[in-house]
């Protein structure tokens, strides 16, 4: 079965300091969506478990769980990760912590190369085990085009998502 998915990569400033031009950070796509948009798909029902009753009522849990879900990741900075996405391993951060340090909030996933494919698959956060895999993936890409986007990603002057 040939691979079945898109990849894009692209710098974007970093929102900690969004007018430095060395403070880049990486950002990926898949089959046009932005991953951080698929992570918080995969993870919002387990954040709105973790946070229900947290608040006074519903809809302040409501809102708080959408804050953390749209809050919870950012890209890879780009002078530290520069080859880090041709990497194979269990165990390879894809997104960091907005805080700017990646290990803080790491989304991590199996990583696997073949001559012909790449595939992320087995998607984990390290500080929620109990979260187990995440229902997200695997995504396979053909190698050619995974590295012809991670050797051109695109730079944006702003980040993509609001």
């Amino acid at each position: 079965m040939p691979p079945v998915n898109a990849i894009e990569f692209f710098h974007y400033p970093w929102a900690e300091s969004p007018t430095h031009p060395d403070h880049l950070v990486w950002g990926v796509r898949v089959d046009g969506t932005d991953l951080r948009t698929l992570v918080g798909e995969a993870t919002y029902p387990l954040w709105r478990a973790e946070l229900a009753g947290e608040f006074e009522d519903e809809a302040e849990d409501e809102k708080e769980t959408a804050e953390q879900v749209r809050v919870q990741h950012d890209g890879l900075g780009v002078p530290e990760f520069e080859d880090h996405f041709r990497t194979a391993g269990d165990t390879v951060p894809l997104l960091g912590c907005p805080c700017g340090i990646w290990g803080c909030w790491p989304l991590l996933a199996k990583v696997t190369l073949t001559p012909t494919t790449v595939t992320w698959s087995t998607f984990r956060q390290p500080y929620r085990e109990e979260w187990g895999q995440l229902a997200l993936g695997p995504y396979e890409f053909p190698r050619d085009a995974y590295e012809s986007a991670v050797g051109a990603p695109l730079v944006l002057g702003e980040d993509p998502l609001p």
